[in-house]
């Protein structure tokens, strides 16, 4: 008989997740597969260096140490297929490893490896075809350092119709790690788009962990159990629809709002979100309660994919050096920007006696004084800040100059400055992203199995990937008449904010339909760029997205350079909806009024109860 649904359950979003996903998952989850999601940019060239070192190194050790090791007996003995992209930028390695451990304890699992997305052989054909950043235009860089293609799902569905009970990959989009079980539970074809955009957005909702079932909400009151997380589980049918849950008795809360916000997370355009196998449409994306803890998604859609894939490259320009310190007592605030400028004078004046060019870069942020949120700061006085300052240098000798005399401010300088005990700030290689597009004919995708390989074919996609119309912009109403009072957005919407690369995007989520045509008329592109002008530098883009009732907003330019080149403390965006709650709405004073859609609010505001 047929399968009718795959419960697939996530037990890591990221190298370094809490270590109790994937037992949670395998002894209480009911699960037929487990995913586990290590893999970021910073990750892969973290991985390289380490190849580099030890031809034997270059993947994630903990998944065979920290994961499969000790569960192994009880996935065999449950018969649950793992994949994983713990192979890094070595999946041949992790896959020996892995079988290595499992001879130990007498475990038999059929482990295959997914090879050709490592792009790092052809680094120099891509030069010099005159490959270029995607985003900015710079050329290719001279010494890269990780060449990886994002591959798609088939070859996972390829490795599993083969007979693998685990499957190792390196780079693939992170929700292809779901998506290939369900190809091949389901048989689902190239061009079966809808179906294969909707198991692509099952990926995408449980990549990331607890991030869906009630991590990091905006309203993360209402969460419990935060000390025992559920992690999430997708029970896909055969039509592509499914239930996002987590296992019974953990915490964490999976509602419709929870599972918005880590719908919208690190999209662009919701009707044109481009992944290898599909070009996803979501912008229709429907989210129902279905019981505790259960929500039924529908209305996803999909075309055919581009003829390229995504190429993430990684390279060192230049060199970075960090430090922080705490200083107390009155006018802290004050003492750390003059102690920022000091530092900052002194070691600019030692690289010219040393004939060495200035800072390509420096930052400053007086953390605990709200110096992040620019023009919007709320907090004046405060008594216990944390100084950080970075630099940027063309070379280690520079960045080493800054390192040097970043502690001796605590002798020469403000009173009360603390926290210092870790040393000097390291010098380390800045990290650069650098993406491309290269034709799929020119990555040969292929599975290593059994002392064997076999190459995979993939749908070739279309020379350009059909966009989807944009979604029509309703035709509001005209404002009620009546006065009007500002409230921060926060008691109008919800959101989430991640990033790609040096763009960030800001999901924001109406709390009541009616709530949408504020938001509509306030909330646009220019009022979202001039909010938060202080750290985005390029401009914003505001997409609808009807499904969830809602908008997704499309920062360029917002991350200083984003992950391991950004200077910032927060160099991935996190924050970036937190902040942009507090952004003042107007609404109709009617709304506040006893009665009204934010009496409610109001209360809570000022303490009242009914």
């Amino acid at each position: 008989m047929a399968r009718e649904v795959l419960r697939i359950g996530c037990g890591a979003g990221f190298w370094g997740d809490s270590e109790e996903g994937p037992a949670q998952l395998v002894r209480s989850g009911g699960i037929d597969v487990l995913v586990l999601d290590y893999l970021a940019e910073i990750t892969m060239s973290l991985l390289s260096r380490a190849r580099a070192k030890d031809p034997a190194a270059g993947y994630a050790g903990d998944f065979v140490t920290r994961v499969m090791a000790p569960l192994a007996g009880e996935i065999a003995g449950r018969g649950i297929r793992v994949v994983a992209n713990a192979g890094g930028v070595n999946p041949l390695a992790c896959r020996d490893a892995l079988e290595r451990a499992l001879a130990e304890r007498g475990v038999r699992l059929t482990v295959a490896a997914v090879l050709g997305d490592d792009l790092m052989p052809m680094a120099d054909a891509l030069r010099d075809r005159g490959t270029v950043e995607m985003f900015d235009g710079r050329p290719f860089p001279a010494k890269p350092w990780s060449a990886n293609a994002y591959l798609g799902a088939r070859p996972i569905a390829a490795a599993l119709d083969a007979g693998a009970d685990v499957v190792i990959t390196g780079r693939c989009v992170d929700s292809a790690l779901a998506l290939g079980p369900l190809l091949h539970a389901f048989g689902w074809r190239d061009d079966d788009h809808d179906r294969l955009s909707a198991g692509s957005l099952a990926g995408h909702l449980i990549e990331c962990g607890t991030q869906v079932t009630g991590g990091i909400v905006t309203d993360w009151r209402r969460v419990p159990g935060w000390e025992s997380m559920g992690f999430p589980i997708a029970e896909v049918r055969a039509d592509g629809t499914f239930v996002l849950t987590k296992p019974s008795g953990t915490g964490g809360l999976v509602t419709p709002e929870t599972v918005a916000e880590q719908l919208v997370y690190e999209v662009g355009d919701p009707g044109a979100y481009r992944l290898p196998d599909v070009t996803c449409d979501w912008s229709g994306v429907r989210l129902e309660a279905a019981g505790p803890d259960r929500v039924f998604v529908h209305g996803a859609r999909g075309r055919a994919p581009a003829s390229q894939y995504k190429v993430s490259v990684t390279h060192a320009d230049g060199f970075r050096a960090s430090g922080t310190m705490m200083i107390g007592g009155r006018e802290a605030a004050a003492k750390a920007r003059r102690t920022a400028d000091a530092v900052l004078a002194r070691s600019a004046r030692l690289l010219a006696s040393a004939g060495l060019p200035p800072f390509r870069r420096t930052h400053v942020e007086v953390l605990g004084a709200e110096s992040t949120y620019g023009p919007h700061a709320a907090v004046r006085d405060v008594r216990e800040v944390v100084l950080k300052v970075a630099v940027h240098h063309d070379v280690r000798e520079g960045a080493e100059v800054f390192s040097r005399e970043f502690l001796p401010s605590a002798t020469s300088m403000a009173q009360g400055i603390t926290g210092f005990a870790a040393g000097r700030p390291k010098v380390t290689p800045l990290v650069r992203l650098f993406s491309c597009l290269v034709d799929k004919g020119m990555v040969p995708v292929r599975v290593a199995l059994g002392g064997e390989e076999f190459a995979v074919a993939v749908a070739a996609g279309e020379p350009a990937a059909p966009s989807a119309a944009p979604s029509a912009v309703p035709n509001d109403p005209a404002p009620p008449p009546g006065p009007a009072v500002d409230v921060p957005l926060i008691a109008l919407a919800y959101g989430r904010s991640g990033d790609k690369g040096n763009a960030a995007n800001i999901g924001v989520l109406a709390r009541r339909a009616e709530f949408l045509p504020v938001l509509r008329r306030a909330l646009t592109a220019d009022a979202v760029k001039a909010y938060l002008g202080h750290l985005v530098a390029g401009p914003v883009e505001r997409f609808e997205w009807p499904g969830p009732g809602g908008f997704n907003f499309l920062l360029h330019d917002a991350l200083d350079g984003g992950g391991t080149a950004s200077l910032r403390h927060d160099p991935q965006g996190k924050a970036l909806a937190q902040m942009l709650m507090d952004m003042p709405m107007p609404v109709p004073a009617s709304w506040l009024a006893p009665g009204g859609p934010l009496a409610a609010w109001e209360d809570e505001q000022t303490g009242t109860t009914a």
